[in-house]
């Protein structure tokens, strides 16, 4: 579909902004006269805003259209990206890395929605697609960051960050399309109704089992995402190269399981793909877990590791999926709920790392079996819950 492209490059604003300054945390905090864990602190700050940014804005996408909101979020962005560079201490630094992502959720607030609009009971279809294509930028954006630095000074990177985000400015103002006309009741709903709209998605039970997978397998993925610099480098004790390479590897294997989940969501529909995703990633939680425990060699831990990561994406797509299915009408809103609970899980996932650490893998494998265990429960109840309930409004 024609579209899909923008869709991935507004999409990807969020790893681009997460991922790109990276290398750059520690020429951050030493110019910040900073603690690096202070700064550090900014990754799970800029979470917490995206989360934030996505339970407002889900309403005021329904009410007022996408593509306001969309360009609105794109130039708040462009704003808080800029005053970024200007920081001149951490706390100054993460308060506007925090208004930054919520002006960036307000840009991917609409996404879900639109490819809800294109694909219908396809759609975890379209968002593979999205996912697949998208992936591409956490590859990139460390390289990216890194050869910044190599020419010019930490801002730079955001300076990158706002060319960007002019570009979709520019290009969603000319050819985002213009799917409004669809939602009904976007442009009926009171500024009161804005709970209304909330109570709208939550009163769906179906909603909710496939709600908490969302969430259990965002809390998965985050956990990774957080600790994959202390897994890889302190505990496996590979060099720069092989984690370079094994995070790519990971990329590439997120970019490979979304092209099949494209395949095969026309054949088996979400719901069975959701079932049977969810039972092998308990599996590879359970293998992990397991692996670690036995010292087995390193490849094998790694493999491990990346299949879990991997399963997590289909497991989202679907799960949402069969979430936005559920509406014909609020998809703003239910893309925000789906948006917070999955940051949001993102957002406690560090401070839950840390404080549990102990110097080892067992509170990141522990945590990845329980996610696993608690998965799969809720599933279960879904495709009970799923199979007796109708489409609402």
């Amino acid at each position: 579909m024609r579209y899909l492209p923008l869709f991935a490059a507004i999409f990807a604003i969020t790893p681009l902004a997460i991922d790109m300054y990276l290398p750059a945390l520690l020429t951050i905090a030493t110019e910040l006269d900073a603690p690096i864990e202070s700064v550090q602190n900014s990754l799970s700050i800029y979470l917490a805003g995206y989360a934030l940014g996505m339970f407002l804005f889900g309403p005021i996408v329904d009410r007022f259209g996408r593509r306001p909101i969309l360009l609105s979020g794109l130039a708040g962005f462009v704003v808080f990206s800029f005053l970024v560079s200007t920081s001149q201490s951490v706390e100054v630094f993460i308060i506007y890395r925090f208004f930054q992502a919520v002006c960036g959720s307000a840009a991917t607030v609409v996404i879900p929605g639109a490819i809800r609009h294109f694909f219908g009971k396809d759609t975890a279809k379209g968002l593979s697609y999205v996912s697949m294509t998208m992936a591409i930028a956490p590859m990139i954006a460390p390289a990216f960051g890194t050869y910044i630095l190599m020419i010019a000074n930490w801002q730079w990177i955001f300076f990158a960050l706002i060319a960007y985000a002019l570009i979709l400015i520019v290009v969603s103002f000319r050819w985002f399309p213009d799917t409004d006309g669809q939602q009904t009741n976007s442009s009926k709903h009171p500024p009161l109704q804005f709970l209304g709209s909330y109570k709208a998605v939550f009163k769906s039970k179906a909603c909710h089992p496939y709600l908490a997978a969302t969430m259990l397998a965002s809390l998965i993925f985050f956990t990774y995402l957080t600790s994959v610099s202390f897994m890889y480098m302190d505990v496996f004790q590979l060099s720069k190269e092989q984690f370079s390479f094994y995070f790519a590897l990971n990329v590439l294997g997120l970019i490979l399981v979304n092209f099949i989940n494209t395949r095969l969501v026309p054949k088996l529909g979400s719901a069975k793909i959701l079932v049977a995703s969810s039972l092998i990633l308990l599996a590879l939680t359970v293998s992990f877990f397991v692996l670690n425990l036995v010292n087995a060699p390193i490849e094998l831990l790694i493999f491990s590791l990346i299949m879990c990561v991997c399963l997590t994406s289909i497991v989202g797509a679907n799960a949402d999926s069969l979430t936005l299915q559920q509406f014909k009408q609020n998809t703003g809103t239910a893309s925000a709920v789906i948006g917070t609970l999955r940051f949001g899980s993102g957002a406690v996932a560090g401070p839950a790392l840390v404080f549990f650490f102990d110097g080892s893998l067992v509170p990141i494998t522990t945590l990845f079996v329980i996610a696993g265990i608690m998965l799969v429960t809720v599933v279960l109840i879904g495709k009970k819950v799923g199979s007796r309930t109708p489409c609402l409004n």
